[in-house]
C-alpha cells in the first residue's frame, strides 16, 4: 500500500483505496466472472487465529512496477489506513525485493527485507498464502517458505481486513 502513501501533519500515511461495502468482497457469483477487482479490500471472518491461513492466487502483471497484501485491524477510510496493521507484504520487482513491516497505533515499523529468492515472475500466475501461527506470521509462495514474520499486533482476532493493491490480477481468494 506503500506507493500511495502520503504523509500527513500527524505523521500518519494516507491509504487512496476506495470505499467499498461489505457486498463488494464476495467472490464472483457467475462462472464468467475470473477476476476480482484490484484494489480490493475484503473483510476475514473471524479476524486471524493460530491455524488459519489466507490464500491469494493471482498474476503478476506483464510490467508489474509493486503489489500489495496486507492484514489489517479495520477497514480504515478511504482516506486514512487503519491505525493497525498486522503485517504489510510490498513486492517491488525493479530490486527485486519482498518487504514487509507493520503499524501499531499509527506508527510504521522497520522493514524487514531478507528473503531466500524472488517468486514472482512478470505476467505469471502465483499462490501466495499466509499461514497465522503461534507467534508469527509463515508466507508461503507457490509452495515453498519465503519468510516467518513475527506478530506485532497480538490480538490476532482483531486482524480483520485483507488489503490488496497493485501491479496483479487477483483469481482467486481463500
Amino acid at each position: 500500500m506503500a506507493e500511495t502513501h502520503r504523509g500527513t501533519t500527524q505523521g500518519r500515511k494516507k491509504w487512496c483505496v476506495p470505499q467499498r461495502s461489505a457486498t463488494d468482497v464476495r467472490p464472483p457469483e457467475r462462472e464468467t466472472d475470473t477476476h476480482l477487482a484490484v484494489p480490493f479490500r475484503g473483510h476475514i471472518s473471524g479476524g486471524m487465529r493460530p491455524g488459519k491461513k489466507v490464500v491469494v492466487v493471482g498474476v503478476v502483471d506483464p510490467r508489474p512496477d509493486r503489489f500489495y497484501i496486507a492484514l489489517t485491524r479495520g477497514r480504515g477510510t478511504s482516506r486514512e489506513p487503519p491505525p493497525d496493521v498486522a503485517l504489510e507484504l510490498c513486492v517491488r520487482f525493479k530490486d527485486q525485493q519482498v518487504l514487509r513491516r507493520a503499524c501499531e497505533s499509527g506508527s510504521w515499523g522497520d522493514a524487514d527485507r531478507a528473503v531466500p529468492f524472488f517468486p514472482f515472475i512478470k505476467g505469471q500466475p502465483f499462490k501466495a498464502e499466509i499461514h497465522c501461527e503461534h507467534g508469527r506470521f509463515r508466507v508461503f509462495v507457490d509452495g515453498q517458505k519465503l519468510f516467518d514474520f513475527h506478530h506485532r499486533l497480538t490480538s490476532l482476532s482483531d486482524i480483520d481486513t485483507l488489503w490488496i493493491k497493485g501491479s496483479l490480477t487477483i483469481t482467486k481468494l481463500a
